[in-house]
């Protein structure tokens, strides 16, 4: 039998949330979750919210955090976030490039094969149906829902599992002046591994590295949706067989559920998106210069990124050996710091970088790897 292997670590998120990000977020986005009283706590349910274009996935690490708020911070109700493989394997592509940031977090990478086996296995998924297209839309096509993916309709169907729509509203605001170009993107996912390349902002991120995780303090607000009955669905387009489904008829399905979500989308921007800043709530919520500047973007690295080093570290003798001993992350404001940080990680010692470490255990630390349930299953429930 195969090891198991779980990841997904509470007590590392917990801490985070009570210490760094669940302060920030709260004063910064200030999510609103409606109607997470639809959702099953105990059975099987996929989530499957509309993406926010050209930016860094804020939109779903908040609704993952306030799914988990809602519940309790228990473990057994963590809804289990599926994740490109790219945000894992692309240092940058993690939040400030932690060490398996989003498997630590919960989240377990997308393969056909992982998702059959989370559906069988009754788990809660947080699902983004767009896909990479659904982040790299451009601002220009905010809103508008790119062709969803029709496996999570056959899946869903064969499982038996309601799939409960998402309106995430405002998240497209999060970076409003961002276009997005296909060949342009082909060619960056091609040599950098990064699944798209928003313009103008992201060759300020790839000169700045702080400015590739900025964003701009929109009022999330999220709405659950009534439950789709997937297997009734696919019946209605005259998919009968679920293991050998005809391709056109699943895609028809998948697009009428596309055009009916469109609809809701639509009507809820109406009702929520009137204000994506709602600048009076930010003022209340900051309440000073000070929780200004430290909800700001400009310090999420160095507040991420030294929360976790303290982690495995003693705390610092004196306030100028706590600042000296992160020097490497001036990286993150400098010219072309990814350079500095790249090599940091390279040459420092752990908890700062890999010297010492052996390659795949290096990787392995990282989460620089696709994670098949197949060959590193779950822990039995």
């Amino acid at each position: 039998m195969s090891e198991t292997y779980e990841p997904f670590d509470p007590d590392f998120l917990k801490v985070l949330m009570n210490e760094v990000a669940g302060d920030l977020f709260e004063s910064y986005f200030r999510p609103v979750l409606l109607g997470a009283h639809k959702l099953p706590k105990h059975t099987g349910a996929v989530l499957a919210p509309n993406h926010s274009g050209n930016a860094f996935p804020y939109d779903a690490i908040v609704l993952d955090a306030k799914l988990w708020e809602r519940d309790g911070y228990d473990p057994k109700l963590k809804t289990r976030g599926l994740f490109e493989k790219e945000l894992a394997v692309t240092w940058w592509m993690r939040p400030f490039g932690i060490d398996n940031f989003w498997r630590r977090g919960g989240g377990i990478d997308l393969t056909f094969d992982n998702f059959e086996r989370l559906l069988k296995r009754g788990e809660r998924l947080l699902y983004f149906p767009e896909g990479v297209p659904g982040i790299g839309k451009g601002f220009n096509n905010r809103y508008q829902l790119q062709p969803f993916s029709t496996s999570f309709v056959i899946l869903a169907a064969r499982n038996k599992v309601p799939v409960f729509p998402v309106y995430a509203i405002n998240c497209e605001w999060i970076i409003p002046f961002n276009y997005t170009f296909k060949l342009i993107d082909w060619f960056v996912f091609k040599i950098f591994g990064v699944p798209f390349l928003p313009l103008p902002a992201a060759p300020l991120g790839l000169i700045f590295p702080f400015f590739w995780y900025s964003a701009c303090p929109v009022r999330m607000v999220f709405v659950i949706g009534d439950a789709i009955d997937m297997e009734a669905v696919a019946k209605k387009h005259g998919v009968n067989d679920l293991q050998t489904p005809d391709r056109a008829k699943v895609k028809a399905a998948s697009e009428e559920i596309r055009q009916d979500m469109q609809k809701e989308l639509n009507r809820y921007v109406k009702k929520y998106g009137k204000k994506p800043y709602h600048l009076r709530s930010l003022k209340k919520k900051m309440g000073n210069l000070r929780s200004f500047f430290r909800c700001w973007p400009l310090a999420w690295p160095i507040a991420f990124v030294q929360h976790e080093r303290n982690l495995k570290r003693p705390a610092p003798s004196n306030r100028l050996i706590a600042w000296l001993r992160d020097w490497d992350l001036i990286g993150f404001y400098l010219p072309f710091g990814w350079i500095l940080l790249a090599l940091t990680r390279r040459l420092r010692k752990p908890p700062y970088g890999y010297r010492g470490l052996d390659k795949k255990t290096a990787k392995t630390q990282a989460g620089e790897f696709l994670w098949k349930l197949d060959k590193r299953p779950l822990p039995p429930k």
